[in-house]
């Protein structure tokens, strides 16, 4: 009907009309259709927050005591995905000394029960080493790895995990080995590496590379498991990045980088790659052409999309259209799997990087969560592994549904949570080093919220979302255990992370708090004393807040840092405010490794109880 009312307008006043492409159509598969997009120059992005999202760190890359991290030393590692079977996430990365793109390379899994707790990094494709008398092709340098999909669970059951051999310091096409697979057993250990597909632009095979092709496996369970991945076009147009098959295995001749793709309600699978490209297949063989959804901007920091358990579907990245600077990460959701709304919040956060490297961007980027058919772990979460700064490995579990808001009153006492469990309704970011934990303290039937630090570079933080509100008043009760290398900030920040109210247990020993533009010395405090805060917040038109410590108002109608017209959130963090690196941060320049970033500091300790917030 379209199409005829434009050649109707054409025939009648001899202007022709271009045909309106329908959103959910080949021609734009999806769209983003929400007002809110992200001030790059802050590491937020000004956006509220999907509320409840935990956020950990799975490995923290160490240069000089490798004995932390995975025994290696190596400070590059990135490109992470993820699964779950036998009741544990596998998730793998892969991993160079120094520099991406540049031998040599391997992968690693790191494996965990509960996405809280995780084990020590395993390599489970060791750098590469060509057979005798095999020498380097002319115009590379070494071997490296690099892979777009990680794990497939066969229809009988076996879980095999994958990565891709080729040269530096281009191991695509004529740069390309081969897809190496091996089978991940229940029992933890891992069987032998075999290739299960050599690359089409290249003469490699079994007589010239270093292990057998998977046919040559004594175990018919592994051969099964590899033949039903080999016959899922869908699955393996994952590899096209690599090889675009010369051979005709793919069905497709042109796409992008780093597929991923969901089923929709009515049958149809939408493709996602980077760029903002996507495409729609009835088959999950044949795709359309990709197009650029204008809709939604990002770089090259990959693109996941997928269908949640609560029925509804989410995309995750990076909003900003440039490839060294990938912050924030984001989630929008949407009811069909076409329209999406609501960009909000995952992880903000951008730590220093530690060990400058090739093109090692800052921020959380390379996100990827878990594909369908591999796996669904327990609970009504959605769960996403991405690296910090090519330098680390992240999870984060986001609680579905995704929400922003918060109705009602705040009561939190923790007491019955489980200790070193889920934390409803709070924000966690915690690293290796600063960790946040529900803790028996003072006493099992009495516990808090535990916020650590002993990392010279990074900081743990724990935010609760309230009701948005111009007037609040806020109780908690805070310990300082130890207090001597790093702060414990409190802001109460407003939607956009302005924030109007400052507090501060200081190094010294002393609670400052912002009066205006000015910080105010307001008590001293004693490590190992419980200290009861109350906080009167009025955002109205020249606000100002009061402050009681233990009974004892000591601020009153103090002005506050910075005008704002709401509240919603209320932060504990063991550091400074941090807004380095920003969009002018050099990213290339050669600089040594952080001064003492392999070396823990003092470790500081702060317990956060009784959390009561009326808002009015």
């Amino acid at each position: 009907m379209k199409k005829f009312i434009s050649i109707l307008l054409g025939i009648l006043t001899g202007i022709t009309f271009p045909c309106i492409a329908q959103t959910g159509s080949i021609n734009e598969p999806i769209r983003y259709v929400g007002g809110v997009t992200i001030d790059p120059d802050v590491h937020e992005g000004r956006l509220r927050y999907a509320i409840g999202t935990e956020s950990r760190q799975t490995m923290r890359a160490h240069r000089t005591h490798d004995e932390f991290s995975d025994d290696y030393g190596w400070t590059y590692n990135h490109a992470p995905d993820l699964c779950y079977w036998n009741g544990k996430f596998y998730q793998e990365y892969l991993s160079n000394p120094v520099d991406e793109h540049i031998a040599p390379g391997q992968t690693l899994i790191i494996t965990s029960t509960d996405g809280r707790n995780w084990g020590k990094p395993v390599v489970v494709f060791p750098p590469y080493m060509a057979p005798a008398g095999v020498k380097i092709p002319e115009g590379y340098t070494g071997y490296m790895m690099h892979q777009r999909m990680g794990f497939y669970i066969a229809p009988n059951g076996r879980l095999l995990v994958l990565a891709f051999y080729g040269h530096t310091e281009d191991p695509f096409l004529e740069g390309g080995i081969g897809r190496v697979v091996r089978e991940a057993y229940k029992d933890g250990s891992y069987g032998p590496v075999y290739f299960i597909r050599y690359s089409s632009h290249t003469k490699w095979n079994e007589s010239n590379t270093s292990y057998p092709l998977f046919t040559q496996s004594g175990d018919k369970g592994f051969i099964d498991a590899c033949n039903a991945l080999l016959a899922d076009k869908l699955k393996t147009m994952q590899w096209w990045d690599e090889d675009h098959g010369l051979d005709g295995f793919y069905s497709i001749t042109e796409a992008g980088s780093a597929f991923n793709y969901y089923h929709r309600k009515d049958g149809k699978i939408t493709g996602l790659w980077k760029r903002s490209l996507c495409a729609l297949s009835d088959d999950g063989i044949h795709f359309s052409k990709p197009v650029k959804s204008g809709s939604l901007k990002m770089a090259g920091g990959k693109m996941w999309g997928q269908a949640t358990e609560d029925g509804r579907y989410a995309l995750c990245y990076n909003p900003i259209e440039l490839d060294e600077y990938r912050y924030p990460l984001i989630i929008v959701t949407g009811d069909d799997g076409i329209i999406y709304d609501n960009m909000l919040l995952v992880q903000g956060e951008v730590p220093q990087r530690r060990f400058m490297g090739r093109w090692k961007d800052f921020g959380p980027c390379y996100m990827r969560g878990i594909l369908e058919g591999n796996g669904n772990p327990p609970g009504n979460d959605m769960w996403l592994t991405y690296s910090m700064n090519k330098e680390d490995i992240w999870i984060s579990r986001i609680p579905l549904p995704v929400r922003y808001s918060v109705g009602g009153n705040v009561e939190d006492n923790f007491n019955n949570l489980e200790t070193g469990g889920a934390v409803p309704g709070w924000n966690i970011y915690s690293p290796k080093w600063a960790q946040v934990e529900i803790v028996d303290f003072p006493s099992s039937n009495n516990k808090s919220l535990c916020l650590k630090d002993k990392d010279p570079y990074d900081y743990s933080r724990a935010i609760r979302v309230f009701h948005e509100t111009g007037k609040a008043a806020i109780a908690f009760r805070i310990y300082p255990g130890l207090s001597d290398s790093a702060p414990m900030e409190i802001d109460i920040t407003d939607r956009y992370g302005n924030r109007p109210v400052r507090i501060r247990f200081d190094t010294d020993g002393i609670i400052k708090a912002s009066v205006g533009c000015k910080e105010s010395v307001v008590i001293p405090f004693k490590e190992g004393v419980w200290y009861d805060i109350k906080l009167n917040v009025d955002a109205s038109l020249y606000g100002s807040y009061s402050l009681t410590i233990n009974g004892k108002e000591l601020l009153k109608n103090a002005a506050l840092a910075e005008a704002v017209k709401s509240v919603e959130r209320i932060s504990f963090r063991t550091g400074a405010f941090r807004n380095i690196p920003n969009r002018s941060t050099p990213n290339q320049e050669a600089a040594p490794p952080l001064e003492g970033a392999d070396v823990p500091v003092n470790a500081s300790e702060y317990q956060i109880d009784d959390l009561i917030i009326v808002s009015d």
